[in-house]
């Protein structure tokens, strides 16, 4: 309306010069960049032409907008768009054949929300148009984050952005009909705020959509998956261990394919990045990749089984050492220490690179630290070396939150001979790393000295929280589960982020005897979603369980 009224205005006052208009087919034609309807009662005449008007636009990338005459009618026919015109078959033609545009999809989605034709085309779409979405991570309305979805997959194959997703660019170009893309994305969220699993109900709502549209089945089926599975990827990187094959032997069975799997990942991508700006970080894109790329190679069949993985992966670490000139066999006392689980976490370059460092020094008496550059350029890369002890995870925690680092992964090993060798990816929160050799310096010499002198744990930070989570408390949530092998427990907590979050927890598993090995750290806005890979001796007992359960919650509350 608002639209109308400024363009209506700008008319009267600016005395145009009268340009003849330039005809573009029967209905529609073209004045001052603008498009206008040749017969003032178009749309009321012949409803099809509300679809055609935005075919057109897509169509002529010359036009800027549309003219404020025809917008008024478009206005005023608007109810035209009824049950009886959503059954016509031109009419899901024209809708279809939409998302099969090279150029203008974005631009005249934007148009068709912004004037009330998708809503009243796709009733469903309508009840989430300004639907607030209330878990701190989403900064957009539920309409708003579709269709910055499509968007965002639609940017992908434009060659000027390739280089800020060259994967996501190379994937979608070999992707035979993107609108199955586009499509999916504009019905993921669609079931938003009716109550249960909007995933489930949003593949329902898809899949009528599409049998009821000129889409053959295989597009139908693909459409309704991506839909129902659109958080799964995300939940699987962020939350599982990577290194376990049986993790990807289970995701490569739910993908089932190179496309589905393809499908998913750019979906994954499109909707994390349209979800917040401070949501998508180099560390997530990585975890999704590594997760990509690993299930693409079991689905191709070049997979090694476990023993020749692991076999692998320590000849890629050996020619690396060599390049560095180490002894052929000076790696064989620091590695006969470790068990198949530590090369299993850890890429060969990692190995290499801890190796290099650790092999003359294998029985250290004093902690070695060193820090890099994450060789994937998501942060920082924090080896740790010292005789293990309980209270080892708790003073590593404080020290990272005091300086401002936030830890996004941890990965814990315990050597045969009793020495923890830890590896943290911090990202710098306070914008420190313009000077990074400094910056790594110092976490070397201050986290050495802090392990080395051990002073009292400082209590966790009571820092002040945000804005958003005291008028939007979120009520923590923890799950406490065996693995699939029985080896370890999974534990997965739901809290608001908070000022000294991780030393909570743990200065809890230190007090009731809880070894970690591995940590995933989730933060979306200001929610936290960590998942811990740990061991301790009573998890088999349900008190014990409780106990834990009740001293994580108690230290999870939000306090004001």
């Amino acid at each position: 309306m608002n639209e109308v009224l400024l363009r209506s205005l700008r008319a009267r006052i600016d005395s145009p010069v009268c340009h003849l208009p330039e005809i573009i087919d029967t209905r529609f034609q073209s004045r001052d960049g603008l498009l206008e309807a040749r017969d003032d009662q178009l749309f009321q005449n012949n409803p099809s032409a509300i679809l055609e008007c935005f075919l057109t636009m897509a169509h002529h990338r010359e036009l800027k907008g549309i003219g404020v005459t025809t917008l008024r009618a478009l206005w005023r026919a608007a109810p035209r768009i009824d049950a009886t015109f959503r059954r016509d078959p031109a009419n899901k033609k024209r809708f279809i054949d939409f998302f099969r545009e090279p150029h203008g999809i974005t631009h005249e989605l934007r148009r068709m929300n912004q004037y009330g034709i998708l809503a009243r085309y796709l009733p469903g779409f309508g009840r989430v148009v300004g639907q607030m979405q209330h878990d701190l991570f989403h900064v957009y309305t539920v309409d708003e984050h579709i269709l910055f979805v499509v968007r965002n997959l639609r940017r992908f194959t434009v060659p000027e952005f390739a280089h800020e997703f060259p994967l996501c660019s190379r994937l979608i170009n070999g992707f035979e009909r993107p609108e199955v893309l586009y499509l999916a994305g504009l019905f993921h969220d669609i079931a938003k705020g009716r109550g249960g699993d909007h995933s489930a109900q949003g593949a329902v709502i898809a899949r009528r959509f599409c049998r009821s549209h000129p889409l053959d089945r295989e597009d139908t089926e693909m459409i309704a998956w991506l839909v129902e599975n659109h958080l799964v990827m995300s939940a699987t990187a962020q939350k599982q261990d990577l290194s376990d094959p049986d993790v990807i032997t289970a995701f490569a069975a739910r993908v089932r394919d190179v496309r589905h799997l393809t499908g998913l990942y750019l979906l994954t991508v499109a909707d994390i990045r349209g979800t917040s700006p401070k949501v998508w970080n180099a560390w997530k894109g990585r975890l999704l990749e590594s997760l990509f790329q690993a299930t693409r190679r079991h689905l191709s069949g070049e997979s090694p089984a476990p023993e020749a993985y692991l076999q692998e992966r320590q000849i890629e670490a050996l020619k690396t050492l060599r390049l560095y000139a180490i002894a052929e066999h000076a790696h064989e006392a620091l590695w006969k220490q470790f068990d198949d689980a530590y090369f299993l976490r850890h890429e060969a370059q990692e190995i290499a690179w801890q190796t290099r460092l650790l092999y003359s020094h294998v029985n250290a008496a004093t902690p070695i630290v060193r820090a890099r550059l994450s060789p994937t350029g998501a942060g920082t890369q924090v080896m740790i070396y010292t005789p293990d002890r309980d209270d080892l995870f708790a003073r590593i925690c404080s020290f990272f939150e005091r300086t401002d680092f936030n830890i996004v992964e941890a990965k814990v090993s315990t050597t045969h001979h009793g020495y923890a060798l830890d590896t943290f990816v911090v990202l710098d929160e306070a914008g420190k790393s313009a000077h990074y050799r400094d910056l790594l310096s110092f976490i070397e010499h201050e986290l050495t000295q802090q392990l080395t002198l051990l002073p009292p744990i400082e209590p966790p930070l009571a820092g002040r929280l945000s804005r958003h989570l005291k008028h939007f408390p979120i009520t923590p949530e923890i799950s406490i589960r065996p693995d699939e092998k029985g080896i370890y427990h999974i534990l997965s907590l739901t809290a608001g982020d908070r000022p000294g979050l991780l030393s909570r927890i743990a200065q809890v598993f230190l007090k009731h005897s809880i070894h970690l090995h591995t940590a995933k750290i989730t933060t979306l806005g200001e929610r936290a979603e960590d998942t811990f890979l740990v061991t301790g001796e009573k998890l088999d007992k349900a008190k014990a369980v409780l106990r834990l359960e009740t001293d994580l919650l108690e230290q999870l509350q939000t306090r004001y």
